[in-house]
């Protein structure tokens, strides 16, 4: 046992012994957290935004694919949920946040 504590105790004593092992180790972690930064959380921020504001600006009339993949015609916009036209005599309710992306106008009728 004590063969294996003394190894440990020269490692330990040769990395703090070297002058930059500590600068460097720190050094390493803020470029890991910039790297992780700029290159997950920006873009997915970016992302959440630009839905929000699409969301946020949802009106009666625009016509919208589902993240289910359903398409439909807002007839009623609430607080949290939008009504959808999906077929004659059929309208579906659904939350905001499920809504994907605004389609262009006669886009529905075209399909």
């Amino acid at each position: 046992m004590g063969f294996f504590i003394a190894d440990a105790m020269a490692q330990s004593t040769d990395a703090a012994g070297s002058p930059n092992g500590g600068i460097m180790q720190i050094v390493m972690l803020v470029g890991l957290f910039l790297f992780m930064y700029f290159i997950i959380i920006r873009p997915q921020r970016k992302r959440q935004k630009e839905h929000q504001s699409l969301v946020d600006a949802l009106s009666k009339g625009d016509e919208v694919v589902m993240t289910s993949g359903m398409l439909g015609k807002i007839i009623e916009v609430d607080e949290g949920y939008v009504t959808l036209n999906v077929a004659q005599n059929v309208d579906l309710k659904f939350q905001k946040v499920a809504v994907h992306a605004v389609l262009p106008k006669g886009t529905i009728k075209s399909i």
